[in-house]
């Protein structure tokens, strides 16, 4: 009644079925752990953005790496920005997508130290390869107040394009720009939050930390079409038995009546035969 399933191509459909169905359980959990991580992530940075603004030094050092539990925080840093060492960062977008630059600008502390500040984004009106037009940075000793950020890495998806013109980069990294300035570069960098005002780089929008995305939704995806594979499976063999009890029916009937067999059945089947 069974046996079309020990034919070649019911065994190849079995044995796919049985590999998809773990496969699509695995991506279902996949896609949970990315949903899991997303919501541990707007936590975390909810979490930083609600501490009261402290020192840059009591977070950051030279030569350091920003630890994760820092990111997002909020800093203060008092001291005079070296519009000399002023930088560009290409290739970077505003809230619309619109394609364009971020401008760093190293403050130069008390103790001599620098912190990179990225004061915001302007557009890129003559091209990506021409130097733009930056807005001054205030001039004098200033207090300024901004998130901290880690530094940007060749891992971390952006390209590291290299041969680029003079005073623009691609990353924003605190070692790199320490050979550049000759001086001590406290880790990492900070995206300004104050003060801002007119006629100056667009300010970095805060952070998204309440949209958890679809990864949820995917797992769940991923889940039911499991589940389907042995309900479609099922499905397929009950159909397959019947049309194949079908065919024999009609042709013992045929036979019976002493007309020739049809052999469309035979036909139908010739790619799976019993």
């Amino acid at each position: 009644m069974y046996r079309f399933l020990l034919t070649r191509q019911w065994v190849i459909l079995t044995l796919v079925g049985l590999a998809l169905i773990p496969a699509m359980i695995k991506l279902g959990f996949w896609q949970l752990h990315r949903h899991e991580q997303r919501v541990a992530r707007n936590d975390r940075i909810a979490h930083s953005l609600a501490y009261t603004p402290a020192p840059v030094g009591t977070l950051s050092a030279p030569g350091r790496e920003v630890p994760q539990e820092n990111v997002w925080r909020r800093v203060t840093a008092t001291g005079t920005f070296d519009t000399k060492g002023e930088v560009v960062v290409r290739y970077r977008t505003d809230e619309s997508g619109k394609s364009g630059f971020m401008v760093i600008t190293p403050l130069v502390l008390d103790n001599g130290t620098a912190l990179l500040v990225n004061r915001g984004w302007i557009p890129a009106d003559g091209g990506q390869l021409a130097f733009p037009a930056v807005p001054a940075a205030p001039s004098g000793k200033v207090t300024v107040t901004g998130r901290l950020r880690a530094d940007e890495t060749p891992g971390s998806g952006i390209k590291d394009t290299k041969g680029l013109p003079p005073r623009m980069i691609m990353l924003i990294n605190s070692e790199r720009q320490a050979k550049e300035l000759h001086r001590p570069v406290l880790g990492g960098y900070i995206e300004l939050i104050s003060p801002t005002g007119e006629n100056q780089p667009q300010p970095v929008p805060d952070p998204d930390h309440s949209s958890i995305g679809n990864h949820m939704a995917y797992a769940v995806q991923w889940w039911l079409f499991s589940a389907g594979v042995p309900v479609g499976w099922f499905i397929l063999v009950r159909r397959e038995r019947r049309d194949r009890a079908a065919d024999a029916a009609a042709a013992a009937s045929a036979a019976s009546a002493g007309e020739p067999a049809n052999d469309a059945g035979v036909a139908r089947t010739a790619a799976s035969p019993e």
